[in-house]
């Protein structure tokens, strides 16, 4: 398989996040950053796990060197590698470490998002999975700080995650599915 085009994954991560992160407000927070140019998008060229890892390194010490005010979070969009989910699922442990091993815990987290998400107590087919179903493997790259200031911001911050199963299966595979119409 040919590598996509970044331009291509980087507007098709866009679409996902301006119509279904926050256009159905799976997450709060997201619409500030975005409308604010905080979010990087970065395409890895990564074929392996192991070059992910190196780039996830320098990704990760990125961030954690910029300027909050100018960079909030990244997304690491790989969509040569990890496109099993299972593989993918299993290099959570690996962002972990290296989170450890750069002394950013505390610091930095890794959420994850990936086409073939699973929750672990959802069936396959529920499309409550879809929260963090994005088009390509993605791991995001966000500022503990920003989050704590966020949840302090939302009352009802504890309760984000049974709102969003809420609105998928209200919306179901067919709303999900007009989204990209």
């Amino acid at each position: 398989m040919d590598a996509p085009a970044a331009d291509a994954v980087i507007a098709d991560t866009r679409r996902w996040l301006e119509r279904a992160v926050i256009g159905l407000n799976l997450c709060p927070f997201a619409k500030s950053v975005l409308a604010r140019d905080q979010v990087r998008f970065v395409v890895s060229g990564a074929t392996t796990p192991e070059a992910l890892a190196i780039e996830l390194a320098t990704e990760l010490q990125q961030l954690a060197a910029a300027d909050p005010h100018l960079l909030d979070t990244t997304l690491l969009i790989h969509p040569q590698v990890l496109q099993d989910f299972e593989a993918y699922n299993d290099f959570l442990d690996v962002a972990d470490a290296l989170l450890d091993e750069l002394g950013l815990e505390g610091e930095l987290q890794v959420a994850s998002f990936h086409p073939d998400y699973r929750f672990a107590d959802a069936e396959a087919d529920d499309v409550s999975n879809c929260s963090n179903r994005a088009p390509w493997p993605t791991l995001h790259l966000l500022r503990e700080a920003s989050i704590e200031r966020a949840v302090a911001a939302a009352p009802d911050a504890a309760e984000i995650y049974e709102r969003n199963i809420d609105t998928l299966r209200r919306l179901g595979w067919e709303g999900w599915r007009a989204l990209w119409r």
